[in-house]
């Protein structure tokens, strides 16, 4: 990660203080542990109690790593974070009238104090080093260093009866390894398309999360990655040789691929699953039209019943836009709708380049997750990503000019650098 340089601004009082932290990384790993999963217990032998009070303090720790990198309460307006704050607003505000009003309103608060940290962070939006994203490609990394190491020491509860590979130092399910697999894979893959990165750790990079997204037998998140990957390749074809002849390679060797090895990939998709589960999605369209079939009021419908735990009748919902419609209404999907265009469309805007790249490949895997996953709708890894790309898309902070004193002439090695949190 590269430090931002502390300056201080000449003047006639006291020097501006800086940041006490050198950049987002401390308060963006806090946040990204804010939204670990955690079920059930891993080699840790940590209680599920206790490892979920960890992971929901630390987005309190959080909060105060990003005032320590950002003492001034500097933040940069955009679109994306003022329709992410109206959800948090119209969660808590829709929670309040909740039937399970402490949990409800619970849930709702710490989505506001989420997006106030997102805030805190906007400084860091812009700059050519991209410090966000690469804090969150950091964070994915050590989280599926971990996945690996624990089936290195317990490949049994690794690889359980389902064969799919699950994180067992820290317990993750095997969607949640496949979505950072499939986001670790998908972005060292742009970066190296357009020659940012490079080297043996490259390449460790790609063969881990490969490894990982397939091991853990998730067709929603390879399909999102490989969707992700086409829209980003086609954003670059132009203008990067590199994308055209690994194109080129690629299509050549999944035609071969699939001739000889049709069987074993149909095999692969299908998880042992007949033709109706599939035709379910695994059962959730039972879950669907359980609440398609539920009867709300009008206010209901237009505003949802509040932030709960993503589940209908004791069953996991599995669908971001089914959840969002339950919990915050046709206004909560219509917000969704707006935040994922306005991340598409300034992203269309933008010159070809890793930022688009990156933020087309995020956006678009967000949106094919949202079909079987939740996340859009509340605090998640989901929402962590589409603040990535939103920063990708953001223009450069502008310098502040310098700033005259009258009767003093300001020394040689005294200069005013760039605006700093």
């Amino acid at each position: 990660m590269t430090t931002l340089a502390l300056r201080s601004r000449s003047g006639g009082g006291p020097a501006t203080a800086g940041p006490l932290l050198p950049g987002p990384l401390p308060a963006w790993a806090a946040l990204y542990v804010n939204v670990l999963t955690f079920v059930g217990t891993g080699l840790l032998i940590v209680p599920q109690s206790i490892g979920q009070a960890l992971t929901q303090g630390m987005l309190l720790v959080a909060l105060v790593l990003a005032i320590l990198a950002n003492p001034g309460m500097v933040v940069r307006p955009n679109i994306f974070l003022i329709l992410l704050t109206t959800m948090a607003v119209l969660a808590l505000t829709v929670s309040l009238h909740n039937e399970f009003f402490v949990g409800s309103t619970y849930r709702a608060s710490r989505l506001i104090l989420f997006v106030v940290v997102l805030w805190l962070l906007t400084p860091w939006w812009g700059r050519p080093d991209l410090p966000l994203l690469r804090a969150h490609l950091l964070c994915q990394q050590v989280i599926l260093a971990s996945v690996w190491l624990g089936a290195l020491i317990a490949p049994g509860s690794a690889f359980p009866s389902s064969g799919r590979l699950t994180g067992v130092l820290w317990p993750i399910p095997p969607p949640q390894v496949a979505h950072y697999a499939a986001v670790l894979f998908g972005c060292t893959v742009i970066l190296w398309f357009c020659g940012v990165i490079a080297g043996r750790g490259m390449a460790i990079t790609l063969v881990a999360a490969g490894a990982a997204l397939l091991a853990t037998h998730t067709r929603t998140a390879l399909l999102g990655a490989v969707l992700g990957l086409l829209v980003a390749g086609a954003s670059l074809f132009v203008g990067y040789a590199r994308v055209r002849r690994t194109t080129a390679v690629m299509v050549l060797v999944s035609l071969a691929v699939w001739i000889v090895f049709s069987p074993l990939i149909v095999s692969w998709l299908a998880r042992g699953q007949s033709a109706q589960d599939l035709t379910q999605l695994t059962g959730r369209t039972k879950v669907w039209a359980a609440i398609a079939q539920q009867k709300f009021t009008w206010l209901q419908e237009l505003f949802g019943t509040g932030l709960g735990n993503k589940s209908f009748g004791g069953l996991p919902i599995d669908s971001n836009w089914v959840a969002t419609h339950l919990e915050l209404g046709r206004v909560g999907v219509a917000i969704v709708v707006a935040i994922l265009l306005v991340l598409f469309l300034t992203a269309v805007a933008r010159p070809a380049g890793p930022r688009r790249a990156i933020a087309l490949f995020l956006v678009v895997y967000c949106v094919t997750a949202s079909f079987t996953e939740t996340g859009l709708g509340d605090a998640s890894p989901y929402l962590l990503e589409l603040a990535v790309a939103a920063s990708l898309l953001a223009s450069a902070p502008r310098q502040l000019p310098p700033r005259k004193v009258p009767g003093r002439v300001r020394a040689q090695g005294d200069r005013t650098g760039e605006q700093s949190p």
